[in-house]
């Protein structure tokens, strides 16, 4: 069984989670969320202008795909702003992208920490503040910029046995849902 994977927010890591994904069989749609433009998130400016349109096509974007895995890096011990500016637009949409799909996640960073700090802040928005089913798997990559192969590929100190059981939860987990969704 195939299932769509989107690969959203992605810094120097993509190309190790994609071949990971697409080697389990996965389908994968890798974006940038520099692609999507959105204004700071204001109320008041919600209620002037409505949602952006680049927030519909990211909502749109992940009701298309049974998976979403977020890649992050770390910005002073929590979720860099682009990321949570545009999990707040997503946010208000009429339809909730956050359901009846699941989530992973991952993080990079140069320090020791790989990101923990990041992804403890991003799974509480996620889950408490949206509603995300969240697979307990993720993947830190501490020491990033040591951490790759001129390939793109992890070296083997970069630990790919937690990458591959990152998106081994994913899959299955993406797999318990899809008959739940159709």
């Amino acid at each position: 069984m195939e299932y769509d994977v989107i690969v959203a927010g992605v810094g120097g890591m993509g190309s190790a989670v994609v071949a990971e994904l697409a080697g389990r069989g996965a389908i994968v749609t890798l974006i940038s969320l520099s692609d999507f433009a959105m204004p700071i998130y204001d109320g008041d400016l919600e209620a002037e202008q409505g949602q952006p349109p680049a927030a519909a096509q990211l909502i749109d974007l992940f009701k298309d795909h049974d998976a979403v895995l977020i890649v992050s890096p770390e910005y002073n011990a929590g979720i860099p702003p682009l990321l949570k500016n545009t999990l707040d637009w997503m946010s208000r949409g009429e339809d909730n992208p956050f359901k009846d799909r699941v989530f992973a996640l991952a993080a990079a960073s140069p320090g020791r920490y790989g990101g923990m700090r990041g992804l403890m802040m991003l799974r509480q928005t996620l889950g408490l503040g949206l509603g995300a089913l969240i697979s307990p798997e993720q993947f830190l990559l501490p020491g990033a910029r040591q951490a790759f192969n001129e390939d793109g590929s992890l070296t083997d100190d970069a630990n790919p046995k937690m990458l591959q059981a990152m998106v081994k939860s994913l899959l299955y987990a993406a797999r318990q849902m899809k008959p739940i969704k159709n």
